[in-house]
């Protein structure tokens, strides 16, 4: 098993940049595909994107692609998501997730291990 928690929210301005962290614990990192995903209120949570085991594949979801860059340190056991060019509708509760990494690929399905949320405040 492993357990994550996020860190690094709060409230910008439109067009500022955050950084999100997650750190994990407990089952070796690296056996672990890692994800982003945002739940704003009233909304379905949504992918924001994946990173392999390696680091080497990402991928983004349309509505962060150009704009969000996620990283990982499997030395240090963390993910991170670089937001830049903030908009008002990224506005949301963050969230890392982890699955294991034979499922494969990098969409949003199988992520069994989920922190407890970070919020991201976009004001215009």
């Amino acid at each position: 098993q492993v357990q994550l928690v996020e860190s690094g929210g709060g409230l910008v301005q439109a067009g500022d940049s955050l950084r999100l962290s997650c750190a994990a614990s407990g089952s070796t990192f690296s056996m672990y595909t890692m994800g982003w995903f945002r739940q704003a209120p009233g909304k379905e949570r949504e992918f924001v994107g994946g990173i392999s085991w390696n680091g080497d594949s990402t991928y983004y979801g349309d509505s962060v692609k150009g704009r969000f860059t996620i990283s990982r340190d499997n030395a240090k056991k963390t993910v991170s998501l670089q937001m830049n060019s903030l908009k008002p509708e990224d506005t949301a509760v963050y969230y890392c997730a982890a699955r294991a990494r034979f499922f494969g690929g990098l969409d949003s399905e199988n992520y069994g291990y989920w922190g407890q949320g970070t919020q991201v405040t976009v004001s215009s």
